[in-house]
């Protein structure tokens, strides 16, 4: 029997959501995470009903929420971004290049990225999670993580991957 692990072209298939500049950042984003050893979940949805862009968990277990904007349009028409600081320990927003970044507010860390990986601007501030937050996240992110690499191994078995929140 052959699993996924034995095959490393096989690769989680894009969404379709983000355009191509989310999609960039997304993958950059997830890159200088997984470079401070952080594991990575795309598009993971929340307790209150959001769903995150990027969430990283530490090896110490600290959730991190990168909200990706690939434009000052798109960040300006989101007001839905305080609402992810009950479910993380710190918030930043991620962006590229050609967006400016005092756009952005200082009480969130800053992230610019590009398809080949990123660079920390500015940390996020800590307010860490509640013993409760922080069980019902590691959950959260256990079964996606866990329903996203069955999809690698079974296609036809996963559903549709992002209705799980």
């Amino acid at each position: 029997m052959s699993l996924a692990f034995d095959h490393p072209h096989i690769v989680v298939p894009p969404d379709g959501r983000q355009s191509a500049h989310a999609a960039a950042i997304q993958r950059g984003v997830g890159r200088l995470l997984r470079s401070y050893g952080f594991a990575v979940v795309t598009e993971l949805g929340l307790g209150n009903g959001r769903r995150a862009d990027v969430v990283g968990l530490s090896q110490n277990g600290e959730f991190w929420i990168i909200e990706i904007k690939s434009s000052v349009q798109d960040f300006r028409v989101d007001l839905k971004w305080p609402q992810y600081r009950a479910a993380c320990d710190r918030l930043f927003f991620a962006t590229h290049a050609d967006v400016p970044l005092e756009i952005f507010p200082g009480d969130a860390g800053l992230v610019l990225a590009d398809s080949f990986g990123g660079e920390f601007v500015r940390n996020g501030p800590e307010h860490r999670l509640t013993s409760v937050r922080r069980r019902q996240m590691l959950v959260r992110f256990a079964q996606a993580a866990a329903l996203k690499l069955h999809s690698l191994v079974d296609p036809g078995a996963a559903g549709d991957l992002f209705s799980f929140g």
